[in-house]
This record gives structure tokens, sequence and C-alpha cells, in this order.
């Protein structure tokens, strides 16, 4: 006899067009209920800040009881826009939003897994080889990312690097961060062939395939992983669609698999690359662009309205290119991001230390 203790429904969402409908628990923010009835709505950062879960109310009321969403303008709360990762329905609602049909019919699971092998990229990032333990099949879509599980429940999330049938490991980036006790962990306590627990398949952050539209797939910082994995992906399928990649980072020593960019160009006449640097020094800025990345792109493509994107790095790097692209012409459904926020209790972490630091 099952132990669980069934959902008590409180309210049912309707997602307009597709006729399906789900129940919502009290408390339940609507993502959350959403994904408990198998449906794949877009997601990715899961605190409000990022936009992706973004969505249109087309009946009924939302509160926000938990973050506020700070990803909308007050244009768009106006015009009806909701973040589903944190609105609450009021009671039965009805929404529209785009579902992601790609991740819909991949099982999310629980799996112990070794780390097969530790690599230091450059001097703050770590790339770990995770291999399941009971060597049991793994399915994932390139740009999804996994959950590893830690004490006290909680839990850190890392892009999966490599895309599917890249070998038999799941290759994460991991940046050294300060405050952020598992990363210090990963770089000097954790041992070749110790055992982790993940959760994973997770996120909406998918190639969508089909049409011929050009690409541009924009990273920052460890943001690069899921874009590698999106365009080993694409190379994988042979895709004649143009390809262009941008990279931002501070110095050119963070741009840590550089010859891996220049190999898909030299072997791939659909695939450009271009390297950022935000912090370039002098000699820098004579052999690479410096800048932030986006503001790149859109020096050399002031009109988007042509092209389909990808971007995944740190929240300001979304904010500006969800902001910016939109205004040169991008439509905003053929935009699609991933948004590399801190764990909540390492951004408390971080703002601590930096509160203490003198000056």
């Amino acid at each position: 006899m099952s132990s669980e203790i069934p959902m008590i429904a409180e309210h049912q969402v309707q997602l307009a067009g597709s006729g399906k409908s789900f129940d919502v628990g009290p408390g339940e923010t609507i993502l959350a209920a959403a994904r408990r009835a198998g449906l794949a709505l877009p997601y990715s950062c899961l605190s409000g800040s990022c936009g992706s879960c973004k969505g249109r109310l087309v009946n009924g009321e939302v509160a926000y009881p938990y973050n506020p969403p700070s990803a909308l303008t007050e244009a768009e709360r106006a015009q009806g826009q909701v973040l589903l990762c944190q609105a609450v329905a009021t009671g039965d609602l009805t929404i529209a939003i785009r579902e992601v049909e790609a991740v819909a019919g991949i099982p999310i699971r629980q799996l112990a897994v070794k780390v097969a092998a530790k690599h230091r990229l450059c001097d703050d990032v770590m790339e770990l080889k995770l291999l399941p333990a009971r060597r049991e099949g793994f399915n994932y879509l390139p740009g999804q990312y996994l959950d590893i599980l830690l004490p006290e429940g909680k839990r850190r999330a890392f892009s999966i690097a490599n895309a599917p049938h890249h070998g038999d490991t799941l290759d994460l980036h991991i940046r050294r961060v300060s405050g952020g006790g598992f990363t210090q962990f990963v770089f000097d306590e954790l041992r070749l062939g110790q055992v982790l627990r993940i959760e994973a398949p997770l996120g909406t952050f998918v190639p969508r395939e089909g049409g011929d539209r050009p690409i541009l797939l924009m990273a920052g910082g460890t943001g690069f992983a899921p874009i590698k994995a999106i365009v080993e992906h694409l190379i994988d399928r042979h895709t004649h669609r143009a390809l262009h990649v941008y990279w931002g980072a501070r110095h050119v020593e963070d741009l840590y698999l550089e010859s891996l960019c220049r190999q898909w160009q030299d072997n791939h006449s659909n695939v450009r690359y271009t390297p950022v640097l935000s912090e370039a020094s002098p000699l820098e800025r004579n052999q690479y662009r410096s800048g932030p990345v986006h503001e790149a792109v859109l020096k050399d493509f002031p009109d988007l309205s042509r092209f389909d994107v990808y971007m995944s790095g740190p929240p300001p790097m979304i904010e500006a290119g969800r902001r910016d692209f939109v205004a040169a012409g991008l439509p905003d459904d053929r935009l699609y991001y991933d948004s590399f926020d801190y764990a909540p209790d390492v951004l408390a972490a971080l703002i601590r230390a930096r509160s203490a630091a003198p000056g």
C-alpha cells in the first residue's frame, strides 16, 4: 500500500489551444503542478529572475507569495504576462504558453553516479565526468541540466556539457565560487570513484528542430556548457543551418575550450566562432573583441528578425539579451535561454562575504 498522501486539488489550470488541464494544490506554483502532471512547460532558473517560464494569463488571477516576478516588466504584467515558477493560482486559470514537446517523454530520475574523471579546464573551472554507477542507460537532450543532491535537501544545478552519444559520461563544467561550499569540495576534496546522487534530466533549454533560419548561440562564462552540447548535437545532425557561436568571458584564459570552438569553425563551413572579452587587457584587445558579448552580437547583426537565438550564462547577460535582442527585431518566441543563477544559500553567502569585505 502506498504511503504517499494524495495532492488535494485546489484549482484547475487549462492550457489555451491544447485543451490540456491539470490540478494545482494549495500554495503550489503553476509550474510545479504542471511538472507533477507530466507537462513540459519551459523553465530555467526556478527563482523568478530569468523569464523562461513566462506565459500569458487568459482568464483568472495569480499571486506571488514566494519570490516577486522580477523578470517581468510593468508593461508585461499589465499585458497579463505571468511567471509560472512563482505564480500561485487564486482560482481556476487559463494560460497561454508554448509547450516543449521534445522533453515530454523523457522521465526525470534520481540515480547514483560515480566520478569518472576530474580535469581542470582553467584556473577556476573544473570538468567533472560522471558515470551512472550501475551503467544504466540515461536519456537526455542537449542543453538540459542535472541537480546534484546534497544533504539537508540542498541541490546544485549544472548543465550537461556534452551532447548525447558523446561518450558514456555526463560532463559538467563547474566554476569555483567564493562562498560556494560544494564547488570548493569539488576542487579540493572530491575523489575519483566517489558516488554522488543526481536528479536529471531537467530544464527545457533544448534545440528546437526544423526550419532553416540561421542560429546565434551566445554563452557567458560556464554558460558555454549547454551551448557546447547543443552545437555538438546540431553538428551530429549534419545541419545545414548557419551557426554562429559567441562566447563572452573576462579574459582569454577564461575561454577554457577555445581550441574546440576554433576546431568547429575549421571543420564545418556553416559554423563561425566569435570570442568577446569583457575585461580585456590592452594586449588582449589587439587580438580579441572587447565589451559585453550581447553588444558584439548586435553590432554584427543589428536586425535579428530572421534568426533563432540561444543564450546561456549569468543573469545580467540574459536580461540584457532579452531586452536588446527583442528590440532588434527578434520574435520573443524564437529566443531561448538558460540563466545561471546561484543557489539561494550560495547567493546569501556571497552577499555576506561582500558586505564584510573592507572598503
